[in-house]
């Protein structure tokens, strides 16, 4: 929780005013692992679409797996041992000719960067 004095709007004693939010660190990893954040990660991920990663596995192919892997996923999320696979690389043609590298991560690893960033970028702004 945190909180500043603000003057009153007719100059006269200052006023103690709370802001409801809670501390930056505070649940963070629950935060970015709700249910409702992982959800709306999925959306976006799904809504950029994309490549399959070097697991090849399809956006489309993502919610079976999930529905049978979530958990253990999340489990190893909390624990610090989950490890994302590698990123593919691909090259990609340049408009200008030649080319340039692309690394494609797996979509798992995608849903868990966005719920990451949706859960921290509020902080950072």
């Amino acid at each position: 929780m945190s909180s500043h004095n603000t003057k009153k709007p007719n100059g006269g004693v200052s006023m103690r005013r709370v802001m409801e939010q809670p501390a930056p660190n505070e649940n963070l990893l629950e935060r970015v692992l709700s249910r409702d954040n992982v959800q709306k990660a999925w959306k976006r991920v799904k809504a950029n679409k994309g490549a399959p990663g070097i697991d090849n596995m399809s956006i489309d192919d993502f919610p079976e797996f999930a529905c049978a892997q979530w958990d253990s996923i999340r489990d190893s999320l909390m624990a610090g041992t989950y490890q994302p696979l590698p990123v593919k690389r691909v090259e990609i043609p340049k408009p200008t000719g030649g080319t340039r590298p692309l690394g494609i991560p797996t979509v798992s690893d995608r849903v868990i960067q966005q719920a990451v960033y949706q859960v921290m970028m509020p902080l950072f702004d």
